[in-house]
């Protein structure tokens, strides 16, 4: 059956063949520097429609009647010099024009964008907050998505409304894909742009030589000595974004005598502190790639990455503090000996090792294959407070240790005035917290010294959150042409990853030692003595030093393999590809510790895996994907294509253990995603004009997500699972291009989608002391167990974008070039919480126990009854109206100019961001620390707000970019 399948449409397309022109012009277009084929290079005939372009080989072949007689042949593609090549058409001929070259512009247009989009991802603990288009980098050539990645990206902008979890980003065909969450870490290789130019960029799930690919596209970036051009970069930076200098410097000998090439470069990036306040930064990046080719056929590479990152991070805040402190504020820092310090650093520190293969077989058949390892660490700080155990404290020598946050909601206005009918007094107390925080409000670093200096065990620490992984990863892909007009893709990969995650003590603050028990946990349920507060049974009471794991420590292991074949066919009218893949998916749980709330071992039914020592069952997903999609050329100028895929997913580690730092315990339900996608374009290409017009739509089923905090409801640090997750995105995207004088271009681009919840997903919760009336463990549900989420919108970003803008670039080497974007309908990240049954419930109703202060959870773990008397449904749909930031307009200014000084080029680029300091908010969420229905009602007669408002992400105000580089 498949057989004969082949081999009718292998005759219905064959005979588009038969109308071969008699005179046939072709060629092919190679790089001028590294002789490599340039793929996508648009070829016109000059005062003609007539045009074509190269395919993956460099290779071109006009379709339709080219003009007898001398013409011209126009080659340009973005980031390289346009040229201009005579030929003469005889009738009845093939005209041959091979071997023709493009040589790279030494712009550096896209330096700073590459620079700011990555910098910007490591600025959140796991990367989802600031996901933006980093992923589109600088190779794409499409004017909608160089909008994206370049305007669009400083409001947090996701095209399609998929952030990077849903694209893959390779380098020399390696994923480097985080199996943690699915996101790349962008930090991993921040600060080598000079040696990341070469890149090959394949949008959505349109056909890719290297792998089976995701939604938001892959983006492969190719590090190969013998590919980089001979000589060298030295370049200056400097900013007030996210750092405020960078120094680079590279060079590359080209193949040499004997078949050898080298690469380094060196670069350095820091600054005290960028737009926000306290946000320090301090990394250092080395890169040594050397290729050796071994005879005409074999080449072996060998790529070496260390990109040290250390930042400080800030985060979201509430209306309230913007309008006390403004948008620059952070409260994570405070002075320290006179120097600003942060309490909340980020480092990472993994380096990569990769050794490529390069074996053309024959001249149509090449096999790549890989080897790479990945090892360090990611390291998150924080402050820890305990004191609840030490005498010191219980004897009244000094207040507690309690949450030193300066923004802490008992430190702030709005708490003193949380009451329905506040005092004189309350006011008072209102405005003495108001004038106090304003004039200062940051950390009290010597708070925290003195606290320590009085006790007898430390009662704050400074800590950091480990993850220690090691992962080898092998893959082979192989690249055939079967025919003239077929080709064969195919790879199989094999990833391997041990992760050890624990806390770790970074610095005492001055005291002698920390206790190493859960104190919240001791507080709540007055159980340190039987040892639920133990965060390590098998070595109770242990008093940690600096450097000292403690807090948690288990290990995660994972297994992933997966095989991928693609073929595509080209013909004079229709060119077409299909592609499947499969893949095997495998993680556990090794707990080092015994944590005191799940001793032993063993399941409990309506639980799951109850021991946090030892081993977990092991998690397996088989998942499987297809994909299939065509250009139909209705005329060289007008195109049509069209592409749809259908594939399951695996969850992420993140995803897959209810809270991993505590037990073996994974989701209930949990199952692999499956997603749905189909995107059509017509798309316009001429001399003077390019265009192209998407139609859009994604759909996701059994999605997971995880989140932690503390809820009133239940009085407790609670882990939120949700399952059954569905999403529907659908849209368009429009992206125009006008060359109206040689000099001058216009161009617009326009984003239009609807990101929404597709059903109401299933919700529960679980905590280390939820227990039912029997003393066992159980989750906790609401209602049915479902949150309405349904026909809400996904957050993240903008769901309209719109620009307008001009570039002009003069002969002399001197460009500019202004853009004004417009951006609506983004809405704040919806509480789960506060749209399930627990809404409606009165919490003075819920029984708790009288001792520890806990809710009784009832048997069967669900939470129905004590609704709320006066409840109004008129006035619960206000309450739970998802909110939806303002319209807001952002104009860049661009900007730069070259010079050749003999062998040397000289230049620089410059650019400003929000020329016209626009405030805006690029996202929030919804806290769910208390959102019943008469609480939330009591929250909005509150004169400064909302005790527990929304939580948002500014903007940044107008911000620069300057680079200045020598080039030889």
């Amino acid at each position: 059956m498949k057989k004969s399948l082949l081999i009718f449409l292998f005759g219905i397309f064959s005979a588009f063949t038969t109308y071969a022109q008699e005179t046939i012009v072709k060629g092919s277009v190679l790089d001028g520097t590294t002789g490599e084929p340039i793929p996508d290079v648009t070829i016109t005939i000059e005062g003609t429609s007539i045009m074509t372009s190269t395919d993956a080989n460099g290779e071109f072949q006009f379709k339709t009647i080219v003009p007898l007689g001398e013409q011209v042949l126009k080659i340009e593609k973005l980031d390289y010099v346009t040229k201009r090549y005579p030929i003469v058409v005889n009738e009845g001929q093939t005209v041959d024009i091979s071997g023709m070259t493009l040589e790279y512009d030494s712009s550096d247009k896209k330096d700073l964008f590459i620079i700011s989009i990555s910098d910007d991802n490591l600025n959140s603990e796991d990367d989802g907050l600031t996901d933006n288009v980093s992923g589109l980098l600088q190779s794409s050539r499409d004017v909608f998505l160089n909008a994206a990645a370049f305007d669009f990206s400083a409001t947090f902008f996701r095209p399609r409304g998929l952030d990077n979890a849903n694209g893959k980003v390779l380098i020399n065909g390696v994923e480097m894909n985080k199996q943690f969450n699915g996101r790349p870490q962008w930090g991993n290789w921040g600060g080598i742009n000079d040696l990341q130019r070469n890149q090959v960029f394949t949008m959505g799930m349109s056909a890719n030589d290297y792998t089976f690919g995701d939604l938001a596209g892959t983006n492969n970036i190719i590090m190969r000595a013998s590919k980089y051009r001979q000589g060298g970069r030295v370049s200056y930076a400097s900013a007030n974004r996210s750092y405020t200098g960078r120094i680079m410097g590279s060079y590359s000998t080209g193949l040499i005598d004997g078949g050898w090439a080298f690469s380094v470069l060196a670069s350095r990036r820091y600054g005290d502190e960028g737009f926000i306040d306290g946000t320090l930064y301090d990394s250092n990046s080395f890169v040594a790639v050397i290729e050796k080719q071994l005879g005409d056929n074999h080449s072996l590479n060998f790529t070496s990455i260390y990109a040290q990152n250390r930042r400080g991070r800030s985060t979201a805040i509430t209306e309230e503090v913007e309008n006390l402190k403004g948008r620059e504020y952070n409260p994570f820092w405070g002075e320290q000996d006179g120097e600003i310090r942060n309490s909340r650093i980020r480092e990472i520190d993994e380096p990569i090792l990769m050794l490529n293969h390069f074996w053309d077989i024959s001249p149509k058949v090449k096999l790549n294959t890989n080897v790479a390892y990945q090892f360090g660490e990611i390291a998150n700080s924080r402050i820890d407070n305990n004191g609840s155990r030490l005498d010191a404290i219980n004897n009244g020598q000094y207040g507690g240790a309690r949450n030193p946050t300066p923004e802490y909601y008992q430190n702030l206005p709005s708490y003193h005035l949380d009451d329905p009918n506040p005092t004189a007094y309350d006011y008072q107390l209102a405005y003495l917290a108001q004038q106090e925080f304003i004039n200062d409000g940051q950390l009290d670093w010597n708070e925290l010294y003195y606290a320590n200096s009085i006790n007898n065990y430390s009662v704050y620490a400074l800590q950091s959150d480990v993850i220690e992984d090691k992962q080898l990863s092998l893959n082979t892909i192989l690249d055939a042409d079967l025919a003239d007009n077929i080709r064969l893709n195919a790879s199989i990969r094999y990833r391997t990853l041990n992760s050890q995650n624990y806390a770790r003590i970074d610095d005492l603050l001055g005291g002698p030692g920390y206790l190493d028990i859960d104190s919240f946990a001791e507080q709540q349920t007055g159980q340190q003595e039987l040892g639920e507060a133990q965060s390590d049974i098998r070595n109770p009471n242990r008093v940690v030093t600096e450097g000292d794991r403690y807090k948690y420590n288990y290990d995660i292991d994972s297994d992933v393999i997966s095989g991928f074949a693609q073929v595509q066919f080209k013909y004079n009218k229709i060119d077409f590809y299909a592609g499947a893949n499969i893949s095997q998916t495998t993680y556990q749980r090794d707990g080092k510790y015994e944590n005191g709330f799940f001793p032993g071992q063993g399941y409990q039914e309506g639980f799951g895996d109850i021991s946090s020592f030892g081993k977990s069952e092991k998690l397996e997903f088989s998942n499987y994907g297809v994909k299939a999609g065509f250009t139909y050329k209705i005329t060289g100028k007008h195109l049509i294509d069209v592409n749809g895929s259908y594939f399951t997913k695996a969850p992420n580690i993140r995803n897959s253990f209810g809270n991993a730092r505590q037990s073996n315990q994974t989701v209930i339900g949990l199952e692999s995603e499956k997603i749905q996608s189909v995107d059509a374009s017509y798309i316009f290409r001429s001399p003077t004009l390019k265009a192209r017009l998407t139609g859009f739509y994604s759909g996701f089923q059994d999605g997971t997500d995880i989140g932690f905090f503390f809820t009133e409801n239940s009085s407790n640090f609670v882990q939120e699972v949700q399952t059954n997750i569905e999403r529907r995105h659908i849209g368009a995207e429009l992206g125009i291009e006008a060359q109206v004088t040689p000099t001058i271009k216009l161009k617009a681009a326009a984003s239009v989608g609807q990101y929404t919840f597709a059903n109401n997903p299933d919700l529960y919760y679980t905590a280390a002391d939820f227990e039912n009336i029997n003393g066992d463990k159980t989750v906790l549900t609401y209602g049915d167990g479902t949150t309405a989420l349904k026909d809400l919108h996904v957050s993240g970003g903008p769901e309209r974008a719109f620009q307008i803008g001009f570039e002009y670039r003069d002969p002399d080497y001197w460009n500019i070039g202004v853009t004004s974007n417009f951006f609506s309908n983004a809405y704040v990240d919806a509480s789960a919480l506060k749209r399930s049954a627990s809404f409606t419930q009165d919490v003075d109703l819920i029984p708790t126990d009288p001792i520890s202060g806990n809710v009784i959870v009832p048997e069967n773990g669900n939470f129905s009854g004590y609704t709320i008397n006066d409840y109004d449904e008129n006035v619960a749909k206000e309450l739970l109206k998802q909110e939806q930031f303002d319209d807001y307009m952002l104009v860049n200014i661009v900007g730069g100019k070259s010079w050749k000084v003999g062998d040397y080029f000289l230049g620089f680029f410059a650019t400003i961001n929000n020329v016209f300091n626009q405030e805006y908010r690029t996202g929030g969420f919804e806290q769910s620390r208390r959102v019943d229905y008469r609480s939330q009602l009591d929250e909005q007669n509150n004169d400064n707000g909302p005790v527990f408002g929304n939580r948002y992400f500014f903007g940044n105000g107008t911000t620069y970019y300057l680079n200045v580089y020598v080039r030889f």
